[in-house]
């Protein structure tokens, strides 16, 4: 009898324990997934700054998750938790994702516009470099334009050149000539060093050499005497290294007389030859009158 009543408990335990085995989970895959995805999200350095309601809200779900296993509540609403558990941390993945290719992004305008920045920096460096540089250079060339004014002016004075509308003009009188010859004489060397000197210097310079006589002799003399002297000082300006190009030699005879005629003193300053230095690159300075 005794054994006999004890079937009846055993009995109600062993379905006790089958009923409390049925209806609460023990272990559920979502749950432990929730917990792996939240912790996973939680040690991303940027989750604070991203998305830091979306942990609190997953970390709540996976708080609400560990209660219901706790009080033993079926699996379907523990399921049901963590799955909001996972979506609140899915969602904070995202965010995290979103913001720092947000700042990546942000970043790279920053460096570009850094990069920018610095262009414009060298170019306005080299801008003002170069612009110095123009303006050294135009003092220098201003001061060197000067000194070379000044030494014209030096050359010309030494020259005993005077400026006419024709440009500048050289005298060489009749006595640096042979009587009726058309040879230079040793004095006038010095002035024919100083002019071959000077052109040599100012290379865009020509020279229109002029011979002049009086009106003794025939007109034929005359022109040949002149044309003769003329080429003689030309002759001497090439010897000494000047362009024959830059060199015009004509023979004017008694044609245009400075002087009277009538008197000695007129006729001397009517034999001469006339050296006429262009302008630079004035090249109708150089045709014969």
């Amino acid at each position: 009898m005794k054994f006999s009543c004890r079937i009846p408990v055993l009995a109600c335990a062993v379905t006790a324990v089958l009923a409390a085995c049925t209806t609460t989970p023990r272990q559920v895959e979502e749950l432990d997934a929730a917990r792996a995805a939240i912790q996973q999200v939680q040690a991303t350095p940027d989750a604070g700054r991203f998305a830091a309601a979306e942990v609190a809200a997953a970390n709540e779900a996976l708080r609400e998750a560990d209660r219901l296993m706790e009080q033993d509540k079926s699996a379907a609403e523990v399921r049901q938790a963590a799955y909001l558990a996972q979506r609140h941390a899915d969602i904070a993945a995202q965010l995290i994702a979103r913001g720092q290719a947000e700042r990546k992004t942000s970043e790279a305008e920053a460096e570009r516009q850094r990069v920018l920045a610095q262009a414009r920096e060298q170019e306005a460096a080299a801008a003002q470099a170069l612009a110095e540089q123009g303006r050294k250079q135009a003092e220098q060339a201003a001061q060197a334009a000067q000194r070379e004014a000044e030494m014209l002016q030096s050359q010309i004075a030494e020259l005993q050149a005077r400026p006419t509308d024709r440009g500048l003009v050289l005298t060489l009188g009749d006595v640096l000539f042979d009587t009726g010859q058309a040879a230079l004489k040793p004095g006038a060397m010095g002035t024919i060093d100083r002019l071959a000197n000077f052109l040599r210097e100012s290379p865009g310079r020509s020279v229109v050499i002029e011979g002049h006589t009086d009106s003794t002799g025939s007109d034929a003399l005359n022109l040949t005497l002149s044309e003769s002297r003329a080429s003689g000082v030309k002759a001497a300006l090439m010897q000494r290294g000047v362009d024959a190009q830059r060199v015009v030699a004509v023979g004017k005879g008694k044609s245009v007389p400075i002087a009277s005629n009538d008197t000695a003193a007129g006729r001397q300053q009517n034999r001469r030859v006339e050296i006429i230095i262009s302008d630079p690159q004035d090249v109708s300075a150089g045709n014969p009158r």
